[in-house]
Parts: C-alpha cells; structure tokens; sequence
C-alpha cells in the first residue's frame, strides 16, 4: 500500500427532487485520515457511495490522482480503491478465510489461484482486525462485530492505496474500536472514514469535514471543527469541548438539555 491522493470537487447527489448531497468539495492527502462527521441523514453515506462509485453524481466529480474515478475501469480502480459499507453483507456461503482472499481478486488474472504471497497478505489481514481464529468458520454465522472484522479484513487483502469506510465501528465493542481505528491510522493509505462517535473522530483523524443536510458545514482539524457551537448547529444539543490531558485531542462532554438559543435542526431546516 502507498498513499492516493482524492479530491470531491462541487459533488451533487439527488434523489428525486432532494438533495442527498450538495456542492461538496474534500480532499485527502496521500497518507491522511480523514473523518466525515454529522446526525444521521447529513449525507454522509451518500457522499462515500459516490466516492466508491455506487452512486453517480449529478454533477462534480471524484478524483483519485487526479484522475476522474467514474472513468477508470473498474479493475484498475479495484487495485487503488477499496470500500467497507455500513451494513455487514450476509448470505455468504463462504469461510472467513475466503472472503478475505476476494480482496486478492483485482490483484490476479481470470482463473489464477492463490500465491504464497495472497496467502501471506490474507493471514496479515485476518491477524490485524484479531480474526485470526475465525479462518474456518462460516461467514454467515458469525455475529454482525465478527463479520465487520472480516470485511476489513478483506478490504485490507485488496492492499488499496485508498480505503473508503461507512461506519467501520458499528457492532464493534470497545477494544475492537480502538484496535480498528488504531490499525486504520498505522496503515501506509489514505483513508476517508464516515464515524458517529466524536471522541474516537477526534483522536483518530488529521482532519474532519462536518455535514449538515447535505452540506459541508466546516472542515479542518478537529479542535477546530468540534466545537460547541457546531454542536449545538448541527446535532442540536449541548455539549463541552475540552483538551484531553493524556491525548492532547479534544474531548466532547453532551450534556442534557437543547443549547440555549437554538433549535433543534431538522432536515429541511435552513442554517442561519
């Protein structure tokens, strides 16, 4: 893996008449991670499906190496780009094992077996989300924290200089958030990672876009894109910033309570 480099110029997804995304504009160096942040429905989701081409934009584009990625066959973007969806995938009658080693599949010819260097890469995967015992188990009966491992897992094997995730903690306990995201900020790639929890958004990540119905609020380094009065705009709720003591990264307390002078904001709700 080595870093990519991936520019969102004026990106514009719609669905019928709405808006699930807006004139966004973003940019990951190579080597950066990079977090989206914002309440459910701000179009988080939306944007990294465009990003991992599953929605096509109305207009923008997406660049990978400055390079229209809607434009590169789906082979050659295989081999630089790999994406981890929200929802871990069921109905696979496969072993762990195998799923992982479909991350090899943009690396290899049509009918090529497995090397000693794809097996090599798949146990490197499997021992860096700690999946390592679940080689031979079926997939499909693995609880929904065990299937997200294995899907990172894969993605990894796939050795993108880009790594695209939707929510990659979800399911996950404590330990293997942190184990994750660890891994994720090691990797020699540049990733874009959507993540509810502020906290972990915070210390994991160079800089954060904030995205509020559609839009990009703000965006910067996390001291200064968590802020209180971007909480109180964007999620509707009150909340103290400070400077963990040990990490040095800010430190989100919610509080209970709507912050004073605000409303609540809903998905047509204008900004002020």
């Amino acid at each position: 893996m080595s870093g990519t480099e991936l520019a969102v110029e004026t990106l514009t997804l719609t669905a019928g008449a709405r808006h699930l995304v807006r004139d966004v504009s973003l940019t990951a160096r190579p080597g950066e991670v990079i977090g989206l942040v914002g309440p459910n429905g701000s179009g988080k989701s939306s944007l990294l499906r465009a990003v991992y081409r599953v929605l096509r934009p109305d207009t923008g584009q997406v660049r990978v190496d400055g390079a229209d990625a809607w434009s590169l066959p789906v082979r050659r973007l295989a081999r630089t780009m790999a994406a981890v969806v929200q929802e871990p995938g069921t109905g696979i009658d496969l072993t762990v094992r195998e799923v992982v080693a479909m991350g090899r599949t943009p690396h290899k010819r049509l009918l090529d077996g497995d090397t000693a260097e794809d097996a090599r890469l798949i146990d490197t995967a499997l021992a860096a989300v700690d999946a390592a015992d679940l080689a031979g188990r079926s997939f499909d009966r693995l609880s929904g924290g065990e299937r997200q491992r294995v899907l990172i897992a894969r993605a990894l094997a796939q050795q993108p200089a880009l790594l695209v995730l939707d929510e990659p903690t979800n399911h996950l306990d404590i330990r293997h958030q942190l184990e994750v995201l660890g891994m994720l900020r090691r990797l020699p790639a540049t990733v874009l990672v959507a993540l509810h929890d502020l906290n972990l958004a915070a210390y994991y990540c160079d800089r954060l876009y904030a995205l509020h119905n559609g839009e990009v609020i703000t965006s910067g380094p996390p001291a200064e894109v968590l802020t209180p009065r971007l909480l109180a705009e964007v999620y509707g709720v009150t909340a103290e910033v400070a400077v963990h003591p040990r990490t040095g990264a800010p430190q989100v307390t919610f509080l209970p309570g709507e912050p004073a002078g605000a409303t609540p904001a809903g998905p047509d709700q204008p900004r002020s």
